[in-house]
């Protein structure tokens, strides 16, 4: 299955891992991300620590958990590429709108990042998407 198809089909629960340029880590629960070609995902974000964490260093981690028993998922670990602002992309992508969400769209923002690498959710194994056939 590949990796577009993998996250629209699979249900879990998903983490995005940021540090600030000191190397202060920050993780929230973020939705799967939207993925745009094998090697870019992004995410909607509003402006808070994770957003902010992403101005001064680009690396993150998104670890994501399949519901179900066990220990079953995938960790991407990437690099902020680009933002955008525009309401209309976002709401084109957007798979829920809580009312929550809704609110302050303007502070919405769609950021794409590169998958620098895929590992399962347990073990060492690992990919770089980049170099797959």
């Amino acid at each position: 299955m590949n990796l577009h198809d993998y996250f629209e089909k699979t249900q879990g629960i998903g983490v995005l891992a940021t540090a600030d340029s000191q190397g202060k880590v920050d993780a929230a629960i973020y939705a799967r991300p939207h993925v745009t070609d094998e090697t870019t995902v992004a995410f909607i974000m509003r402006e808070h620590l994770t957003h902010q964490n992403l101005q001064s260093n680009p690396h993150a981690a998104y670890l994501f958990v399949e519901e179900g028993t066990g220990y079953v998922g995938k960790r991407l670990h990437l690099t902020k590429l680009r933002e955008e602002t525009d309401p209309a992309l976002i709401d084109s992508l957007r798979r829920r709108t809580p009312k929550v969400c809704r609110e302050n769209a303007s502070k919405e923002h769609l950021v794409y990042f590169r998958i620098d690498k895929i590992r399962p959710l347990v073990g060492n194994g690992g990919t770089d998407p980049s170099s797959s056939p």
